[in-house]
């Protein structure tokens, strides 16, 4: 019998699935001492005790025109990623996040008799739930940061875990606005709106100047209003200032912190996607705007593929309309500004949301990375002998 110690395979892309995976990997580590790691993540998964034969870095390719330039490399580091990982021979492989690149080595690995699993699964709750099928033929089990995603696998026989959400777990129940503002430099009795128009450069460009219009429309009511926009990078930063009017005044642009500077505001306007969750844990009221292009709108309409009534997190969530959600042509600066005013004008909206998304907070934190472990672990255990 095989006595070395166990081999984890594991690919993360991106900044947030390294810093999933590092919890992973400790988590992992603390059942299993003398487990090796290996496969592709970054500094913090390095920083665990990962052997990084590629960088998570390396997978960070967004849009069409990026993928198909950077086609030939990615093709090249997934044929070296899996050849090396088939001659590794690890006990269970973990594709964290990544999709598009995850599935397929997940699905050839557990061909030849790997055991899969993906952790984070897509968005089948808003966009084609049959993918949940192929999802399945790739991992043996699925990791689920959402509790209404699995009995989406369930309808599909697939076997996926609801471990709760990361970010749950990081941040805190009850967040101090008044140490934010101090370190971000607010004065403490000013109202601050928070602006994020998206993290990456075709939403600022469709966004942003609707969202500035609306804080200029809300700053031209209250005079004391600081807005303030975290840049997710400095090409963020570059496309908000091309957008962000000059006459908009008491506006600061931050490098990163979105989180911080939702905790520091009274309220944030925002992209839906994940920031609407952060603003969410952060307890922070909010309206959400959003516009996809004429031609993706066309088709999401035309083929029915969006599958949900709500599209924000919040309101997924909670099952009902507790955040504006302003979509397509409701997303003007008129309907944004009318929708953000109650919100900054009386505290008591904001109130009432804070129990709410506070009860929703406590259903995400439930210690995903351990949770994690404890479903690879039980893959990893021994069958137990037929009597």
């Amino acid at each position: 019998m095989d006595a070395r110690p166990l081999r984890i395979g594991l690919v993360a892309g991106e900044t947030s699935g390294d810093q999933l995976g590092a919890g992973l990997v400790e988590a992992l580590r603390a059942r299993f001492p003398n487990a090796s790691f290996a496969g592709i993540g970054g500094d913090r998964m390095r920083a665990a005790g990962f052997d990084a034969w590629h960088d998570a870095s390396e997978l960070a390719v967004f849009g069409l025109a990026e993928v198909v330039a950077h086609l030939p490399r990615l093709l090249r580091v997934r044929c070296d990623l899996r050849e090396r990982m088939l001659a590794w021979k690890p006990d269970v492989f973990v594709g964290i996040d990544a999709p598009d690149f995850n599935l397929g080595v997940e699905k050839w690995l557990k061909q030849r008799g790997v055991r899969t699993v993906h952790d984070v699964s897509p968005s089948l709750w808003a966009w084609r739930q049959s993918r949940a099928a192929k999802i399945g033929r790739s991992a043996d089990r699925v990791l689920c940061l959402f509790p209404m995603e699995p009995a989406i696998y369930a309808q599909h026989g697939v076997d996926a875990r609801y471990i709760g959400h990361p970010l749950a777990d990081a941040l805190p129940l009850e967040p101090d606005r008044n140490a934010e503002r101090a370190a971000l430099g607010l004065p403490q009795d000013a109202l601050v709106l928070a602006v994020l128009p998206g993290s990456r450069l075709g939403e600022i460009h469709r966004l942003g100047r609707i969202f500035f219009e609306a804080a200029a429309q809300l700053a031209s009511s209250l005079p004391d209003l600081h807005i303030v926009v975290p840049a997710a990078n400095a090409a963020c930063r570059r496309a908000i200032d091309a957008v962000a009017p000059t006459s908009l005044a008491n506006m600061h642009v931050l490098d990163g912190q979105a989180q911080q500077a939702m905790i520091a505001s009274d309220a944030v306007l925002l992209a839906s996607g994940t920031a609407a969750l952060e603003a969410m844990l952060c307890k922070r009221p909010m309206v959400v705007g959003y516009t996809l292009s004429d031609l993706t709108h066309a088709i999401v309409r035309t083929f029915g593929l969006l599958k949900v009534e709500h599209v924000s997190l919040p309101n997924v969530l909670a099952g009902e309309p507790l955040v504006p959600e302003l979509l397509q042509d409701d997303c003007t600066p008129e309907r944004i500004a009318g929708a953000l005013l109650p919100l900054l004008s009386t505290p008591e909206p904001g109130l009432l949301l804070q129990a709410r998304f506070r009860d929703l907070h406590l259903m995400l934190r439930r210690d995903a990375s351990e949770r994690a472990a404890d479903v690879i672990a039980e893959l990893l255990a021994p069958a137990e002998p037929v009597a």
